[in-house]
């Protein structure tokens, strides 16, 4: 059962994100309440809540405050901003803080269901982690290939951002690099940035295919910064500088 601590000093918003939560999660998730930051600094090194959803702006002490000490104690904790203010200094603490995610009020339930299903699989995934480290030798090697299973069809989908590196799936992970590019190797047989190349590198060659796309264009839908970068990038994999691999198979197309 996922412990989930709502902080809200308005009654009315925390009876609304509770429905939510129990309306799309019945069965997997626990809630409790808290009135302000104080009480939910006091009421999470008690009870030790998976997910909190933070309002920012309330009395006594607010959201950020609260989630600075709550973190200290606990760094596992994912933490949700809730707020009915779009200021960019929020905005700035939340990507300070490390926070799992940033919802504007008046909440949205296919948002909040959306940032809690986020906060639960990078739980799952941290649960996993803890198995196998703790685990005889046969369960830790099938909790490591279903780790690696999930980071690779992760990669599959978000490929096309730039930000996609070890660094950023361990943090989302909680875990360092050394350990996920370790495992990452152990139950793949290659590497992680190799993969990160190899799923780049297959999906420009379908967009080569199209020759109304410019190299430019291709590069930034498979998550390279520049069309230099990218054209180094496929060709160390392919022999071919993008441009080469276009025109040999037919494809012809814009080059800018």
């Amino acid at each position: 059962m996922t412990k989930v601590l709502v902080v809200d000093d308005e009654i009315p918003e925390q009876r609304h994100l509770s429905d939510i939560l129990y309306s799309s999660f019945s069965g997997s998730v626990t809630v409790q309440c808290a009135d302000n930051g104080k009480e939910a600094v006091s009421q999470a090194s008690l009870w030790n809540p998976d997910i909190i959803l933070m309002d920012i702006e309330m009395p006594l002490m607010n959201g950020i405050e609260a989630t600075k000490r709550i973190l200290e104690n606990d760094p596992r904790v994912r933490i949700i901003f809730i707020t009915a203010y779009s200021l960019f200094e929020y905005a700035r603490e939340a990507v300070k803080l490390r926070v799992s995610d940033y919802i504007l009020k008046p909440v949205v339930k296919e948002e909040v269901v959306a940032a809690i299903q986020k906060a639960l699989d990078s739980i799952g995934v941290q649960r996993q982690l803890e198995g196998l480290r703790n685990g005889d030798e046969s369960e830790a090697g099938e909790k490591g290939a279903q780790i690696v299973r999930k980071v690779k069809r992760w990669i599959e989908k978000n490929y096309s951002s730039i930000y996609v590196s070890l660094d950023s799936v361990g943090e989302m992970l909680s875990i360092s690099p050394a350990y996920l590019s370790s495992i990452f190797k152990k139950y793949s047989g290659t590497n992680f940035s190799d993969y990160l190349s190899d799923v780049r590198t297959n999906a420009a060659k379908e967009l080569l295919k199209d020759p109304l796309r410019s190299m430019g264009e291709i590069a930034r839908m498979t998550g390279y910064e520049n069309g230099s970068y990218f054209c180094r990038a496929f060709k160390k994999k392919t022999g071919f500088t993008p441009s080469e691999y276009r025109k040999n198979r037919g494809y012809r197309g814009g080059e800018a």
